[in-house]
Order: C-alpha cells, then sequence, then structure tokens
C-alpha cells in the first residue's frame, strides 16, 4: 500500500501490521531492547531477537523484563491484528510464566501470539517464547481492553 492509499483510508490493525513488517517491524521498544515483528495474519502475529549479554540482570541471565515485553508484545499484536480501523486496545494484565533461563548463547528466540477470544471490549490472548528447536522458555496470557478511538 502506497502513502497515497493510506491517507485516503484508515487501516485496519492488519493492514498496519503488515505496513509496519514491511517498514522493517521495528517500534521504538523493538530498537531498544533488538526485536522485530516478522509474521501477522489474523489472530497471530511472531516476533524474532537475539538477546545477547547487553540484556543480562545481575544474576548473568536476560532480564525477565525483556521476555515480558516480547510476550506482551506478542499478545497485544495479535489482538491488534483483529481489530477495525476505529479500534484500539491496551493491556488489562499479563502473567508470565518463566520456564528456563535465556543466556547470550541461546540464539534466536521468537515469541509468537495468538488470540484466545475476542469480543466488544475485551480480548483474551496467549504467547509462547521458543528457541529455534522449540524449546520453550516462557510463556503469558494477556487480557486486554478493546475500545473505539
Amino acid at each position: 500500500m502506497n502513502t497515497n492509499e493510506q491517507n485516503t483510508r484508515k487501516l485496519t490493525g492488519l493492514e498496519q501490521l503488515h505496513l509496519f513488517i514491511r517498514a522493517g517491524g521495528r517500534a521504538p521498544i523493538g530498537e531498544t531492547l533488538d526485536f522485530a515483528l516478522v509474521e501477522a495474519r489474523e489472530g497471530f502475529v511472531a516476533f524474532e531477537s537475539v538477546p545477547t549479554s547487553r540484556l543480562y540482570n545481575p544474576i548473568g541471565t536476560v532480564h525477565g523484563g525483556y521476555i515480558a515485553t516480547l510476550l506482551d508484545s506478542a499478545c497485544g499484536c495479535a489482538a491488534h491484528s483483529l481489530l477495525s480501523d476505529s479500534q484500539g486496545y491496551t493491556t488489562l494484565d499479563l502473567k508470565v510464566a518463566y520456564h528456563k533461563a535465556i543466556t547470550g548463547t541461546t540464539g534466536k528466540v521468537r515469541s509468537e501470539g495468538k488470540v484466545v477470544s475476542i469480543g466488544k471490549r475485551v480480548a483474551f490472548a496467549e504467547a509462547t517464547l521458543r528457541d529455534e528447536s522449540g524449546k520453550l522458555y516462557a510463556s503469558a496470557s494477556s487480557t486486554l481492553l478493546v475500545f473505539e478511538k
């Protein structure tokens, strides 16, 4: 979609995400934490990143806040993919379970989010964070408020 098309109509959530991927898939937080949106379809998104030691906490593993950010982004954007051009959302809660520590040698990780259900006012989503071999490092569930802009 070119700039003129964007200016003549509002974009659905999924159209916004596809445009975002074509532009490099990085929001400011993605620049800061080095992760990008790589896939989006109705009710599903995926982010990828390669965590390094620059993300370590004081005990020598990747900080839980980085992991929570990837999971929150996946849950939120999965819901975003189902929104109309007049809707927005915000996270009401996020429950994260940390299954295994991530280090700078873990390699590429992928956070996948999917919508469990969505209504006029509330969406429920889940996300996982896995390495390239499929090993589970963390999972999350989220409740999101859906609203008219």
